[in-house]
């Protein structure tokens, strides 16, 4: 199966590392999608979430306030000035990381428009049961 290696980096330290199916990304000019063989590019990123299929075709998510994206062939690297990843544990945990995300987002005087689409998002992919919790 063909495969991306994904990293996620923050001033903090590694998020996210690991191969994965696909991955979208919260893009300056709206989302996009990265899939392996994809063409080389660099992106700004805007506050939202990154959505990753992992290879058993269950989703992490992690939210960032902003970033850059580096995509070649086969490999996607995210450096974000802030992220905090929702996923895994009970359910206080992911209520716990929502509102770390809600709270990293609003920390960049983004409007309630990108919080309430990253939210929505969340619990949308919390509750279809696609987000690995």
């Amino acid at each position: 199966m063909n495969t991306l290696k994904l990293e996620i980096v923050t001033p903090e330290g590694l998020i996210f590392s690991g191969n994965v199916k696909n991955v979208t990304l919260p893009g300056s000019e709206g989302e996009f999608g990265v899939y392996p063989n994809h063409a080389s590019l660099v992106s700004l990123l805007k506050a939202g979430v990154i959505d990753i299929e992992l290879e058993d075709s269950k989703h992490e998510i992690v939210a960032i306030n902003w970033g850059h994206a580096k995509v070649s062939e086969n490999s996607v690297t995210v450096l974000a000035d802030g992220a905090v990843a929702i996923s895994g544990g009970s359910d206080s945990q992911v209520a716990e990381s929502l509102a770390k995300a809600k709270e990293l987002i609003k920390s960049i005087g983004e409007s309630s428009i990108a919080i309430a689409t990253a939210t929505a998002k969340i619990e949308s992919m919390s509750k279809s049961g696609i987000l690995k919790l």
